[in-house]
């Protein structure tokens, strides 16, 4: 029974396979569409119009990674539950209050033809790419479900799956932030959100002022009972963000070289997948030649060069959502009031369809605002308005980039696109190099603070629409040469206003990599790699050596001691995965911010039991300053003075550690392996789980440093190209390329993605070919 179990699966597995050969029709086509792939399972598309190309990337996109599309597309709209059941309706139905299917569908009536057009051809691109398959993808098997054919909207609300997982971050954060600011004296406040440190590396602007240690008089934390364990503060140093870097012809004696590598969770197949478009423009006959990596449900080139520029993306982390605190009347709950006076809310009602359980109906009010989905600190009821929201908020001009020649005229496109706001970074093969933010910013009315709620019943409250696209920060062809971005504070306390802190990063990424861009006059693209792959812990030199004194400082030389100083003699400086000084210092340092943390977090949770600290991106900055100062008055309870709370974290460190009674410390690359798996893989025995994910590679890197890493997070790819040089460029990804595990692209690329060795650019050689046509 269990062999023809195995038959049976194994035929339906190889019945849901791509089209590698042959020749398919698409009614739908002006003129064929040549289909190539190289050993890595890269795909180019040849053709005659972009029409045609939006279509065939459908077709290969919906044949590869349906599923998957699948996902981004219910997980924006809320309905995962269709297909999974139960257990994800908390993701529906905290979703479904933002009626982004219904919103994506409001969009469409907005785009210009041009971009309707290019999404009715990827539409039929895609269900004809599922329909030729002879057996549905396989997760459908699996789940006994079957696909629903693509909309136009899924493709927006692939594009809004992105905003949620780039922003979504920032919602909760200023909740907490509200939480914080009522219930912590001012300067205390001040202390912990300082939007700045001294890992800062802005390319506009100066240093900012930093706030003071607060007083006796502000707060007191050797009074403070800190009953519930500390905050993993190492939870929220993991966040969407992006290495980009770019030097410009001055440097490298020809054309720019642009780098990047997009940071989000891993998993397999990759989000992107490689793509090559060629075909020729209508009004000088030359041919366009786009080569990058594609979102599938979106018929659009992400991040690559069109053989005159390369451009990058990094997560901006501004502040694009704002919370709304609501009055309601009290003589009618139907009402809301806004500067004109009492008006009636808007009610709606979602239906979440529920995999084997009844549909479940919800009820949503909204503002003029946007939906009213939580509640403030006082219980005041919350409305979000959010840039991803607006019924402009979204477009397809990204695609422009694919006709554009020079970095400068990037800069300028890359202000309208429609997508969430991003660090753009442009290079051409002139040498010009240029930075701004892509996307739409919101414009505020001053007088409130967007990081926390505030009342927009006030006249000349909240948003007045779009930022002008003048006001956007800009940087071209800076005199350095050198331009870098890794989602740290990019500009001034004054530009700063205008877009918003989102929760930046600390900014010790920013810093370790605009210092090595000024160690050299002359750049090579291996130079521009080496960067990349930089797992210097710059950042952890000085708690090795306050561990190291530390260590020293115990009265007695204790059994578990010598562990410690075993692992402090080998220490490099690095995060390599031979290193156990490395996971030493770096555990010893979370523990010391956990621990210190706690005495200001205990004194919110006398009032919120179950507050959590948000991303506060100086807090690094913030624990030494109270470290250096040893303040007595900021020391937590029980702690009798700075050292014994020093010697206490490494106690508390070393028996984390213990292992049936000893004390290991393990190397940094056991704990550091690779854990990205295929999202059935724990569904099925250890034999086939381990067939379906990844290796469990040890992996070098950390999060702050260039190579940004974690088992299951870090660069979901890397590239450095010189544009007009693609054939010297190179391109690495994870995961691989297709979705189907009896694919021979299945993992492609990922061995060379987790030992940093660089995949070429372009496309190789074909490994297998088919085409699209016409019917006859």
């Amino acid at each position: 029974m269990t062999v023809l179990f195995l038959i049976a699966a194994g035929l339906l597995l190889r019945g849901s396979l791509p089209q590698y050969d042959g020749e398919t029709a698409l009614p739908e086509l002006a003129a064929p569409v040549t289909i190539d792939r190289d050993a890595l399972g890269s795909v180019t598309l040849t053709g005659l119009s972009r029409l045609d190309l939006a279509m065939a990337m459908g077709f290969v996109h919906a044949q590869e990674r349906f599923f998957e599309m699948d996902l981004m597309r219910r997980q924006a709209a809320g309905e995962l539950a269709e297909l999974f059941g139960i257990d994800v309706l908390s993701h529906d139905r905290k979703i479904r209050l933002l009626r982004l299917r219904a919103r994506a569908s409001a969009i469409l009536q907005q785009l210009p033809g041009e971009h309707l057009q290019l999404l009715d051809a990827y539409r039929a691109g895609v269900n004809h790419g599922l329909h030729a398959l002879a057996v549905r993808p396989f997760p459908y098997v699996l789940t006994r479900t079957r696909p629903v054919p693509w909309r136009n909207e899924d493709s927006l609300l692939v594009i809004l799956a992105m905003f949620l997982t780039l922003n979504e971050e920032n919602f909760n954060r200023e909740l907490a932030l509200s939480s914080m600011r009522a219930m912590l004296p001012e300067p205390v406040y001040d202390f912990l959100t300082s939007p700045a440190g001294n890992w800062d590396a802005p390319l506009l602007g100066e240093s900012m002022q930093l706030p003071p240690l607060p007083s006796d008089n502000d707060i007191d934390l050797r009074a403070v009972n800190a009953q519930k364990p500390a905050d993993d503060f190492s939870r929220t140093e993991q966040s969407p963000g992006s290495n980009s870097f770019a030097v410009s012809g001055q440097l490298t004696g020809g054309a720019a070289i642009v780098a990047n590598d997009m940071h989000l969770k891993l998993r397999v197949p990759n989000v992107w997948f490689r793509v090559r478009l060629i075909y020729p423009d209508a009004s000088s006959g030359r041919s366009h030649d786009i080569t990058g990596i594609s979102l599938p449900g979106v018929p659009s080139i992400v991040i690559g060069s069109n053989r005159h520029i390369a451009w990058s993306f990094t997560n901006s982390h501004g502040d694009f959502s704002d919370w709304v605190r609501i009055r309601i009347s009290d003589t009618d709950r139907a009402q809301y009031r806004n500067s004109d006076g009492w008006q009636p809310l808007q009610i709606f009602t979602e239906t979440i369809r529920i995999r084997n359980a009844p549909d479940e109906q919800l009820t949503i009010s909204e503002t003029e605002w946007g939906p009213i989905i939580a509640q403030d600190h006082d219980g005041t009821p919350l409305a979000l308005v959010w840039t991803a929201l607006q019924p402009d908020a979204i477009n397809l001009k990204l695609l422009e980039l694919e006709r554009i020649t020079t970095a400068g005229d990037a800069a300028g496109i890359a202000r309208q696109f429609g997508i969430p706001v991003q660090n753009f970074i442009a290079g051409d093969r002139n040498g010009n190099i240029s930075w701004t933010l892509a996307g739409r910013i919101p414009g505020r009315f001053a007088g409130y603070d967007p990081q926390t709620p505030a009342d927009w019943s006030l006249p000349g409250a909240g948003w007045r629409g779009w930022l002008d696209y003048d006001l956007y920060p800009l940087l071209h062809n800076p005199d350095s040469g050198r331009l870098w971005s890794a989602n740290a504070r990019a500009v001034s306390a004054e530009q700063l206003k205008l877009i918003g802190n989102g929760g930046y990063d600390l900014g010790a990424r920013a810093t370790q990599i605009r210092n090595r861009l000024f160690e050299r006059d002359q750049f090579s693209i291996a130079d521009v790699q080496a960067i990349q792959l930089d797992d210097r812990a710059l950042l952890l030199t000085r708690w090795f050596e306050l561990l190291q004194k530390t260590a020293e400082s115990f009265d007695t030389r204790a059994e578990w001691l010598q562990p410690v100083q075993t692992a402090l003699a080998d220490w490099t400086g690095k995060a390599s995965t031979d290193s156990a000084a490395y996971h030493l210092v770096r555990a010893f340092r979370y523990e010391v911010m956990d621990t210190l943390m706690n005495g200001f977090v205990a004194q919110i949770r006398r009032n919120d039991p179950e507050f959590q600290f948000p991303r506060l991106s100086q807090t690094e900055w913030a624990v030494w300053q109270l470290l250096e100062q040893q303040s007595l008055h900021l020391l937590p309870a029980p702690h009798q003075n700075w050292n014994e709370l020093l010697q206490h974290c490494l106690q508390a460190v070393a028996a984390r550690m213990n292992q049936d009674g000893r004390f290991i410390i393990q190397k940094w690359g056991a704990v550091n392996s690779a854990q990205i798996k295929h999202p059935f893989s724990r569904q099925f025995p250890d034999w086939i789980g381990r067939w379906l994910d990844m290796p469990s590679d040890p992996l070098p890197g950390d999060h702050n440093m260039p190579r940004v890493q974690s088992p299951n997070f870090g660069a979901s790819q890397r590239s450095v190209i010189a544009p007009g040089q693609e054939e010297l460029s190179y391109f690495d990804m994870p995961g691989g390329q297709s979705g189907h595990p009896l694919s021979p692209y299945y993992g492609s690329g990922h061995t060379n993605w987790a030992q940093g060795k660089p995949t070429p650019f372009l496309p190789g050689l074909v490994d297998r070919q088919m085409k699209l046509a016409p019917p006859n």
